[in-house]
C-alpha cells in the first residue's frame, strides 16, 4: 500500500455513521423531506434536475440543470455546477488546496467583478479520486455569501467554515457543522 493509499484508508475508516442506519438522535423526516442520515458513506454523486441558481448580489454566477449533488451521511448536498454554466469571467483560482478522502485534492476559487471580491468561495477537483470523475469539470460554492437556491427554494449554509452544503426545506438533519456534531 502506497503512502498515499495508506492515508486515504486511514481517514475513511475514522467515519462511525455510515448511512444505513439513523442515530437515535436524528430527526424524524417530515411528509417530503429526506434525512440527511440515509445518504450513503462514501457519498454518492447524483445528477441534479433542479434549477440550481448561485447569486452574487445581482450578479448571477451560475444557473443550470445539470448539477451533481454529492450526498454523504449526516450532510446536506453540496452542488458542483458545471463550469459550461458559470459566468467564468468571475473566477479566480485562489492558490489554496486541501484533499478530500472521497473526492482527491481540492482547487479554491474566488469570485471577482473588478470591484467586489470573495476569497475562497468555492472549490473544484480537477483530478478527482476514482469514483469522483463527474467532478471534474465542475465547481462547488459556499452558500455563506451568496444567494443559492435549489429548485426555487432557498438554501440556507451548512454551518462551519469547512463545509458547503446547502440546506433546503426538503432535508432533515441534524447536519454536521452544527454544534455537538464533531464526533459525527
Amino acid at each position: 500500500m502506497t503512502f498515499e493509499s495508506d492515508r486515504i484508508a486511514k481517514a475513511r475508516a475514522q467515519w462511525r455513521w455510515l448511512g444505513p442506519d439513523r442515530p437515535t438522535f436524528a430527526d424524524v423526516p417530515a411528509p417530503g423531506q429526506v434525512s440527511v442520515w440515509d445518504f450513503p458513506r462514501p457519498p454518492e454523486l447524483v445528477r441534479e434536475t433542479r434549477e440550481i441558481v448561485v447569486l452574487w448580489g445581482d450578479t448571477l454566477v451560475g444557473r443550470t440543470r445539470g448539477a451533481w449533488a454529492v450526498r454523504e451521511t449526516a450532510h446536506p448536498p453540496t452542488f458542483y455546477l458545471p463550469l459550461v454554466d458559470l459566468d467564468r469571467k468571475l473566477l479566480r483560482t485562489a492558490g489554496d488546496s486541501s484533499f478530500c478522502e472521497w473526492k482527491g485534492p481540492a482547487q479554491y476559487w474566488d469570485l471577482n467583478d473588478g470591484a467586489r471580491q470573495l476569497v475562497k468561495v468555492g472549490w473544484s477537483y480537477p483530478k478527482p479520486l476514482a469514483g469522483a470523475e463527474a467532478l471534474a469539470e465542475c465547481i462547488a460554492f459556499y452558500a455563506h455569501e451568496l444567494e443559492c437556491s435549489v429548485g426555487g427554494a432557498r438554501a440556507i449554509a451548512q454551518q462551519g467554515g469547512f463545509y458547503g452544503g446547502w440546506i433546503t426545506p426538503d432535508l432533515s438533519g441534524p447536519f454536521k457543522g452544527d454544534l455537538g456534531s464533531n464526533g459525527w
